[in-house]
């Protein structure tokens, strides 16, 4: 084969792959509505701080207006529940959707500072993104942080949080390290104690928030719900329905 057409069609079989992995079915997220008990369903896991100095926040199952839904309650804690998905690269029109509802915000939050850098509701979406990507200093600090803890920390996650002090719309870095960045979907406009329904363009999300660092949107490997209260001190309520991801 001559070299030209070799380099032909590996440029095409290269095409064939992301474009492949582009528009591969959505990962089927295990709904909390269909599971029974009040563990959250595998493939579902609770995560905290590393070191375990912080407790966890209360994250379980629980049954609200006829549905089952994962009730979070944080009180000077913080914890997470994680769902992994086969690195997924999200197609131009894939969304997030699901619902939440906050009975109970917290007093002293205040994410644009370390000292009120609590969320009451957030999920977040984990994305892979090359260490490439980053400014050296992050890198290293990245690079610390997985050593530190142990865990694959992504490069890049995004979380859409509930806010009752920030306006709906505001995005922002997270006050402790840049590779996570807030969007506020809800703000002091949102009626406390009411479901409130979502669904988000992840490509138009992500390029929102980390498109100055990536001009293209890396697979996704995880998702997250979760609250916390360990910075402030402060005690919250609130509610998650079923998450959905659609192609």
């Amino acid at each position: 084969m001559c070299r030209s057409l070799l380099w032909t069609t590996t440029g095409l079989l290269t095409l064939w792959a992301g474009s492949a992995l582009a528009q591969a079915p959505a990962p089927a997220l295990t709904p909390f509505s269909e599971a029974t008990g009040p563990a959250p369903p595998p493939p579902w896991r609770a995560a905290g701080l590393p070191g375990g100095k912080v407790p966890l926040s209360s994250i379980r199952l629980a049954e609200l207006d006829g549905r089952r839904v994962a009730r979070l309650a944080a009180e000077g804690s913080y914890g997470t529940l994680v769902h992994d998905v086969v690195a997924w690269v999200p197609s131009p029109g894939a969304t997030l959707a699901w619902r939440w509802r906050l009975d109970q915000p917290l007093a002293h939050a205040d994410l644009r500072t370390r000292e009120g850098d609590d969320a009451a509701l957030k999920v977040c979406v984990l994305f892979d993104m090359p260490l490439s990507a980053l400014p050296f200093g992050e890198r290293t600090l990245l690079r610390m942080a997985r050593a530190v803890s142990g865990e694959p920390l992504p490069a890049a996650t995004l979380c859409y949080v509930w806010d009752t002090s920030l306006p709906a719309g505001t995005t922002l870095p997270n006050a402790w390290s840049r590779r996570v960045r807030w969007h506020v979907l809800d703000g002091p406009a949102s009626p406390v104690g009411q479901w409130q329904a979502h669904q988000r363009n992840l490509r138009d999300d992500f390029l929102q928030a980390f498109g100055q660092e990536s001009a293209t949107v890396p697979p996704i490997t995880a998702l997250l719900i979760g609250a916390d209260a360990d910075n402030t001190g402060g005690r919250s309520l609130g509610y998650v329905g079923d998450l959905r991801l659609a192609p």
